[in-house]
């Protein structure tokens, strides 16, 4: 029997659902939301609700946005004939804060995992392929995680992108195997731009 009432145990149990989040941190969480103010608790429901009903998929590269084309894709800053190949949006983020790429990004949503019963057909690669067909594209940067999905899915692009004739390059291992771009210093991160090669 919990030593709560049924709403503070519902709300526990909702913060439990978050990644990394155990017992005791979903506990402190739930009473921390308690002790605000009518206001502040508002604020943090509505911009949950804004998350969820304004952000939308960039049609053209996958990042999350609250426009489409997404500003990115949408600078003429940018250099659009240079793709970076990442895993997931969070890795747009890691990427942008070292200030030394320029171009744009395409945003897989996930990596080969025979494993877990991910194909090429499950996550954004025929999109990939398309995108490089339509346009007149110079390098695609693959920057997948160095893990063994990560690795595979790099050698699946780089075989099946060679017949187009772009030049197709893997960021260097500055990057511990193992480790997620997200939690990656601009450092690291930009001696892996700097390193890149082509596979």
């Amino acid at each position: 029997m919990s030593i709560y009432s049924p709403s503070i145990e519902k709300l526990i149990e909702s913060f439990e659902k978050l990644p990394s989040i155990g017992h005791k941190t979903a506990v402190r969480l739930a009473f921390h939301m308690l002790d605000l103010n009518k206001e502040d608790t508002d604020e943090f429901i509505k911009s949950i609700i804004d998350a969820k009903t304004k952000l939308k998929y960039c049609s053209n590269c996958f990042n999350i946005s609250d426009t489409d084309p997404c500003p990115i894709c949408s600078s003429p800053k940018r250099d659009a004939s240079t793709i970076c190949v990442v895993e997931d949006v969070r890795d747009i983020m890691a990427m942008e804060r070292t200030h030394e790429f320029k171009g744009v990004y395409h945003v897989l949503h996930g990596t080969i995992s025979p494993m877990n019963g991910i194909g090429p057909d499950d996550i954004k690669i025929k999109e990939l392929v398309q995108k490089i067909g339509d346009n007149n594209i110079n390098e695609i940067i693959i920057a997948t995680n160095p893990r063994v999905e990560g690795e595979a899915t790099a050698i699946y692009l780089s075989k099946i992108l060679r017949p187009f004739g772009v030049k197709v390059t893997r960021i260097a291992h500055g990057i511990p195997v193992g480790g997620d771009l997200e939690y990656t210093d601009e450092v690291t991160l930009t001696k892996a731009l700097e390193g890149r090669r082509e596979l």
